[in-house]
């Protein structure tokens, strides 16, 4: 079995570190540099930066905090929000990304996956999805920070998204986001069925426990998180020794 990874995200707002809870009700959290050198340190395998406003206020990505952090931190870095073009792609990724993660604009322009996957490869191309359960049974996709129901289905979405070249998806449940009742099991079983690229499980992760719930209840090659995190109740080498008593494969410990 491969590794699994536990990935802190960070979504910045104005060059701070925030967190809400079904994308509202945002306060503070922290500074971004310093928060991604403390789990650098704790042994988080990737960190993901989301400029959470970049899309909804259409600015450009906070290419500052990425050069300050790639100086000091060396796990991957996948930056996202406000990324619209292949220039964009080219600016994050000189600034320190080693991968970038689009969500609105790849709605928008799909062709955008297919262009940056061919000029950066695949391994760069993140794409986030936020979905939730709609009222005939399936999943909508969303975009703008969850503001814009799409009305696009997010099994068609995805094997576009595979086929297209994209090398990941990071999905992220607004059913469940900031709730901390768990992962997302159904919808993301959903799309781990449908794609053969690795899927990121986001949205809802509030306890030691829901980290194993995830691997053990589907096939999610990562797990990403924000609060336990970001408030001190756990540290990235505390699930990783949790997982590994549960004899699920983590790097690093």
């Amino acid at each position: 079995m491969l590794a699994k990874r536990i990935i802190p995200c960070l979504d910045v707002r104005n060059g701070k570190v925030v967190k809400g809870v079904n994308f509202e009700g945002v306060k503070d959290v922290g500074d971004p540099v310093e928060l991604a050198i403390q789990y650098n340190k704790q042994g988080a395998d990737e960190i993901v930066f989301y400029d959470i406003t970049a899309s909804h206020e259409g600015r450009g990505v906070m290419l500052d905090v990425v050069r300050e952090t790639a100086k000091q931190v060396f796990v991957p870095l996948c930056v996202g929000g406000g990324i619209a073009t292949i220039e964009d792609f080219r600016d994050t990724l000189r600034a320190g990304a080693d991968k970038v993660s689009i969500n609105s604009q790849a709605v928008k322009n799909p062709k955008l996956i297919s262009d940056a996957a061919e000029v950066f490869g695949s391994q760069c191309v993140v794409i986030g999805i936020d979905a939730k359960r709609n009222d005939k049974g399936g999943y909508s996709v969303f975009i703008n920070g969850g503001r814009l129901d799409m009305n696009l289905d997010l099994g068609d979405w995805v094997k576009e998204i595979e086929e297209r070249g994209a090398g990941e998806i990071c999905l992220n449940s607004i059913d469940t986001d900031g709730v901390r009742g768990g992962f997302d099991i159904e919808m993301l079983n959903f799309v781990c069925s449908r794609v053969k690229i690795p899927v990121i499980a986001s949205g809802g992760c509030g306890a030691i426990n829901h980290f194993s719930e995830v691997f053990e209840q589907t096939k999610s090659s990562a797990a990403l998180a924000a609060s336990l995190f970001h408030f001190g109740e756990l540290t990235v080498g505390e699930v990783k020794e949790y997982l590994k008593g549960k004899n699920i494969a983590v790097r690093g410990v």
